[in-house]
């Protein structure tokens, strides 16, 4: 019945309720810091009366209920179901690589979370032997600091609110770190079970904190297109941070002791606290991925097919002279929206006989995917870009746009436009109107 640490709501599958940001994020993780606390007791009851055979058998048929709720859940009525643009597998983790990679403050949750989590898992991987070693206590003994951590995190999910407006997000991170680092340290120097259970009780408040912050920060900044991709990328770097932490300190107890493992990874958590000044989450005020389908549909002679690709975008802009270093600075968060959003290749380019007049020429993969750019991936932060490059453009000019696709491959499809109508007074050509 032992629970591993896990973040407070799974990706892509969140319930709807009233709450958002920290707060649901939180209220998710209720459920989950219960079972830690609750588990274990119940755990060791079954192992008494059963055994530690039976005690895993229960605990395996137990999740036959969860398979049953999501085989027997139905999406409500009305619920808009998420254009896949024909993406598969491979493609779709390459276009949420893309994504992360090109937004820079899903990219400062991902640091913040790296940074936390390796110290963090000090007290999940050392745990049992604090319980064992230094407490000399047995696996009832071990449960109950579990329980100690679950209703911990339980109590921090009804502070994190207050915790929130009084310390911002940034607060919560640096006051987390240092809170569990401070819980480390206790766990190092105190051998009395009853001091360190209670020790354990912030080291869960700090946990629920700061990982509600980050899921929260991870969630805001995610349109939803990519949303349980880019959160399955924050997961990779939550869990991957706790495996390849967990060895270390095992191996750096085993050869230095335990108190000197708890002690660094005490220090380690302090460290991050004061880089919370230096690398700071981005204000989530500048950042809004609510979609915005300001695009207007692009205007071809002929419908090309969702596959057909690579599509050559360039777009030319008339720029003052006087403005052209400025005007080049700001369409830097225009190359990241591109990117973001579908464009493998970005860049910028200058008339050389004409200066002021800029090219723009970006590469999308295929036509589905430039649609899905155009309808459904920008969101209002990629228009308000858009928007401040475009503010330097000449009064009275305005971008002009075009699509190419390769001429081979729309030779071969058969991509032509269509022959113009014969005038009105020609003669018809010969066969005309015959069928056959």
């Amino acid at each position: 019945m032992a629970v591993a640490p896990r973040p407070p709501v799974r990706p892509g599958r969140r319930w709807r309720c009233r709450c958002s940001g920290p707060c649901g994020s939180a209220l998710g993780a209720v459920n989950m810091n219960l079972a830690r606390a609750i588990g274990p007791a119940v755990g060791g009851v079954l192992v008494a009366a059963a055994g530690a055979g039976w005690t895993f058998a229960f605990n395996a048929v137990s999740y036959l209920g969860i398979v049953a709720v999501l085989l027997l859940w139905k999406r409500p009525a009305g619920a808009a179901v998420p254009a896949t643009e024909g993406e598969g597998f491979f493609t779709a983790l390459y276009a949420a690589r893309r994504y992360v990679w090109n937004a820079p403050g899903v990219r400062r949750v991902l640091l913040r979370t790296a940074l936390f989590i390796p110290g963090a898992a000090a007290v999940w991987s050392l745990l049992p032997l604090i319980a064992g070693d230094s407490l000399g206590l047995g696996s009832g003994g071990y449960g109950l600091l579990l329980a100690a951590v679950g209703f911990g995190a339980v109590g921090g999910a009804f502070l994190l609110p207050r915790l929130q407006k009084l310390l911002g997000a940034n607060g919560v991170l640096a006051a987390g770190a240092v809170a569990f680092g401070v819980v480390l340290a206790v766990l190092a120097t105190v051998h009395v079970t009853w001091v360190v259970t209670v020790a354990l009780l912030p080291a869960g408040v700090a946990w629920i904190a700061v990982l509600s912050t980050l899921n929260a920060a991870t969630q805001t900044r995610l349109p939803g297109w990519v949303r349980a991709r880019g959160l399955a990328v924050y997961l990779l770097v939550f869990q991957g941070g706790q495996a390849l932490a967990a060895p270390l300190w095992g191996a750096l107890a085993q050869g230095a002791g335990l108190g000197t493992a708890l002690l660094v990874a005490a220090g380690l958590l302090v460290l991050t606290a004061g880089t919370v000044p230096l690398w700071p989450l981005y204000d989530a005020a500048r950042i809004d991925p609510t979609p915005s389908d300001h695009w207007p549909t692009p205007p071809l002679v002929y419908e090309p097919g969702p596959a057909d690709g690579p599509v050559l975008v360039s777009i030319v802009y008339h720029v003052s002279p006087d403005d052209r270093v400025a005007f080049a600075r700001a369409m830097e968060n225009v190359a990241r929206s591109r990117r973001r959003t579908g464009a493998l290749t970005w860049g910028l380019y200058e008339d050389g006989t004409e200066p002021g007049r800029f090219i723009e020429n970006y590469l999308v993969g295929s036509w589905a995917e430039h649609l899905a750019q155009h309808h459904t991936r920008q969101t209002v932060t990629d228009q308000r870009f858009e928007e401040q490059a475009r503010s330097f453009l000449l009064p009275g000019t305005t971008p002009e746009a075009t699509h190419a696709f390769d001429a081979a491959v729309a030779a071969g499809k058969g991509h032509r436009p269509p022959e113009p109508p014969p005038a009105p007074d020609a003669a018809p050509a010969a066969g005309a109107g015959q069928g056959g």
